[in-house]
């Protein structure tokens, strides 16, 4: 079996003298859809945060595409084709929607095109000369996201993308992502909403006291809801 696009094994992160992450094992096989469950502060930003080298006190090793990034800075972690989406999606107010979304430096070939993306997103077409102060918060997740479609990444850091979203926007961002899996991209998200992620996620990782407690595959999860209740504090 090909190695893994993203192996992450023994991962320990701090903030300042704070231990968050307590060795964090996982991995991604190129064009999967895993997410990471658990209850919030469990460690799942810092995660994503600590992949992404944005988390500089970090030991352990990750690995991406064969090669070892736990020394790397944040800026050539991007550039082997990583990218994170925020939680707060870091919107800049004073731009309009396509200068926010040509922003962002392409750091390889293959990223998508603003018409690609106003393809996914026809909204952000519609909104294109207004500010990002003028966006809804779904309109700006869907900015935030394509945003990054444009570098050339092929693993997606997504945090949280459907947090505090309406159900018509959630269900379009769920269409999204199964169309960016279909297009072959690779995604890591972090997801308070199981059932929504378990429409087009492959697997998912359980995260609890900064570590990874338990793993399902998708064809798992109906047999295992009443553990996964537990787990996440339904």
């Amino acid at each position: 079996m090909a190695e893994p696009l993203l192996k992450v094994a023994g991962l320990q992160a701090f903030y300042g003298e704070s231990h968050i992450l307590h060795g964090v094992d996982f991995e991604i096989r190129e064009g999967e859809v895993v997410t990471l469950l658990g209850r919030n502060g469990v460690g799942k930003t810092t995660t994503l945060k600590s992949v992404m080298g944005v988390v500089t006190q970090r030991t352990g090793s990750v690995r991406f595409a064969g090669g070892e990034t736990i020394e790397l800075a944040s800026n050539r972690i991007a550039r082997l084709g990583i990218a994170y989406c925020p939680e707060e999606r870091g919107i800049f107010s004073s731009l309009n929607v396509e200068e926010n979304l040509m922003l962002p430096p392409a750091v390889k070939a293959g990223g998508m095109t603003v018409e690609e993306i106003y393809g996914l997103f026809p909204n952000l077409l519609e909104r294109r000369r207004s500010q990002g102060t003028k966006l809804s918060g779904g309109e700006q997740q869907m900015l935030a996201i394509g945003r990054i479609l444009r570098t050339g990444a092929t693993l997606l850091l997504l945090d949280e993308p459907t947090e505090g979203l309406a159900p018509v926007i959630v269900q379009k961002i769920g269409e999204v992502l199964q169309t960016l899996k279909s297009r072959g991209f690779t995604i890591l998200l972090v997801e308070q909403n199981f059932r929504f992620a378990a429409t087009f996620a492959d697997r998912h990782y359980v995260m609890e006291d900064g570590r990874v407690i338990d793993h399902l595959t998708a064809g798992e999860v109906e047999k295992n809801i009443g553990k996964l209740n537990e787990y996440l504090g339904v």
